[in-house]
Parts: structure tokens; sequence; C-alpha cells
């Protein structure tokens, strides 16, 4: 079955079982793997409204898509919505970062990534200065 099949039949489906959570989510990531973002933004939105499963990856391709889209404040408004559900899940604070960086806060940005990758314990060795540097990087000595 090609992308546009499986797009028609789950808004066929979703026709009939409109508030179906699991149908609006998977409405939401068929739209995202065919290129189509901003189509797929509603259907995010009333998965989360509606869903009980599944809410991290609904959070995480929800904000995903508005940063993809241009919409940076709200993709950081829902991957910090994202974060109070799923505190420190590291996709959503890598994607946060992403979207910080598409607002120029450059800083904030790499600060979340070298927290991450230091939590992580990613650095060789070098987790300790690294997380210090993440709170600290325009200082010298």
């Amino acid at each position: 079955m090609s992308d546009e099949e499986k797009l028609n039949d789950l808004l066929a489906r979703l026709a009939e079982r409109p508030d179906d959570p699991d149908l609006l989510r998977q409405t939401a990531y068929q739209h995202d793997r065919m290129g189509l973002e901003h189509e797929a933004v509603p259907y995010y939105e009333r998965a989360l409204e509606l869903a009980q499963e599944d809410r991290l990856g609904l959070w995480t391709g929800y904000g995903s898509t508005l940063r993809v889209i241009g919409r940076f404040e709200d993709a950081v408004a829902a991957f910090d919505r994202g974060l109070a559900e799923f505190p420190g899940d590291p996709a959503l604070r890598a994607f946060r970062a992403m979207a910080c960086y598409n607002l120029g806060r450059s800083r904030e940005a790499v600060g979340e990534l070298l927290h991450l990758l230091a939590e992580k314990e990613q650095l060789g060795g070098y987790e300790r200065p690294a997380a210090y540097y993440a709170d600290h990087l325009d200082e010298t000595v």
C-alpha cells in the first residue's frame, strides 16, 4: 500500500471514528511521513486532547512538526508540556534544544545538549567539566 493509500485509508476510518485517539495519532504520523507537516498539526492536537497512550511519541512528533514548519515558540511550549509529563526525556530535550537554536537562543540550546550528553555519559570521562560549562559557556580564565 502506498503512502497516499495509507493516508486515505486512515482518513476514511477517522471519518467513521473521529474521536479515536489511535487513528488521530496514526494520521498525524502518516502526514509527517509524507512531508505534510502543516496538515499533521490538527491531528496531533486532537490526539493529545484524547490520548492516554503513546503520549511521549505524540509530544515528540507534535513539537518536532511545529519546529519544522517554523512555529518555534509553539514547539518549545509543546516540548515543555511534554517534559512536564515525561521529565528529563532525552528526545524531548534534544528537539527542544533545536527549537531554542531556531529562536536564536543558542546558549540555552548548547547548554541543554551538553547537559544531556553528560547525563548519558557520552563524553568519554569529560562529563563533569562539560556539565559545568553547560551553565558557564562564556567563562574563560
